[in-house]
């Protein structure tokens, strides 16, 4: 695998070309950033952590059904991935509300309700990744409803596959967001970034301690260590 040019770049994340006209490099920087890009900050190491969190989970994921855009790690913060094209969309799933879900609706951080709820988002940071249904993504011709039905349903599995690993951690999924994309080599709608600290709300089911980038949204410290933890974690369960 010979690596191309930088092809896209990211506020955490860069995409390189390769030899392969399917498939690209991703390298996860040593960066975060929360609210849109108004807070921005370095944690070395922090790449690695999320390339390592991300290549178990994708891979768990792939191994049980649900296809992802994610084939190999490569070194400490890269990984080799299909080729996809972006479809502007991030399906959200909550099992409790936090965050803003929680301070819209009125209700108290980590409220726990019986249902699974599914958000859409309109992915473009210029317009703050509004709130959108399934009507608003077919008039502007993201996706058909059939394509939505899929993300929908993947969502919902990933949700269930993921609450069952991250349980087995001692680790609660609260929420997470996931985005879709083409697949260049098939044309399959699936699962195209990370699965991360970055992208889930993640609670240490025993203390309730957060072990997320809610650290660094909080400024709650020790983001690096959290990351380590759910690492460290995951590899147990999973045998990594």
């Amino acid at each position: 695998m010979i690596k191309g040019p930088l092809i896209f770049e990211g506020n955490e994340k860069q995409v390189f070309a390769t030899d392969h006209p399917d498939q690209v490099i991703f390298r996860y920087k040593d960066v975060t950033v929360a609210y849109n890009n108004v807070k921005r900050a370095r944690f070395k190491g922090k790449g690695a952590l999320d390339n390592q969190i991300s290549a178990i989970l994708l891979d768990y994921l792939n191994r049980n059904g649900v296809e992802t855009h994610f084939i190999q790690i490569l070194g400490e913060q890269e990984q080799l991935c299909r080729k996809i094209e972006i479809i502007p969309l991030q399906v959200v799933v909550h099992n409790r509300m936090a965050g803003s879900l929680a301070a819209r609706l009125g209700v108290a951080e980590g409220f726990r309700h019986s249902n699974t709820i599914v958000d859409l988002r309109y992915n473009v940071d210029e317009l703050e990744d509004p709130l959108i249904n399934r009507d608003h993504a077919v008039a502007l011709g993201i996706a058909s409803y059939q394509e939505l039905d899929g993300m929908y349903d993947n969502a919902r599995r990933v949700n269930t596959l993921l609450k069952e690993l991250f349980h087995k951690a001692g680790i609660e999924l609260v929420d997470m967001k996931i985005e879709f994309g083409r697949a260049a080599d098939t044309g399959a709608i699936i699962i195209s970034d990370e699965i991360s600290p970055d992208t889930c709300r993640l609670w240490d089911e025993a203390t309730g301690e957060r072990l997320d980038k809610d650290r660094f949204r909080l400024d709650l410290s020790r983001v690096v260590e959290s990351y380590r933890n759910v690492l460290n974690r995951l590899k147990k369960v999973t045998g990594e």
